[in-house]
């Protein structure tokens, strides 16, 4: 007899600690990027700002040593 397929287990959907709304600041009419971007996948992609490095989590792409 073959066993029942076991069931995967399904991630808790909450609010996202990341947003978008921290990578721009808005100062009157002006609009400004507050985060790098990723200089391999191009404009639109944004880098995390992490305590020794700055990383790319779609290409992987990584700077170590850099505080923005």
């Amino acid at each position: 007899m073959a066993a029942a397929p076991a069931k995967k287990k399904e991630a808790k959907k909450g609010p996202s600690s990341v947003s978008k709304k921290d990578a721009y600041k808005v100062d009157g009419n002006k609009v400004e990027r507050t985060k790098p971007m990723c200089p391999k996948c191009g404009p639109g992609i944004f880098m995390a700002v992490h305590k020794d490095r700055v990383s790319c989590g779609k290409c992987g792409y990584t700077e170590f040593g850099k505080k923005e």
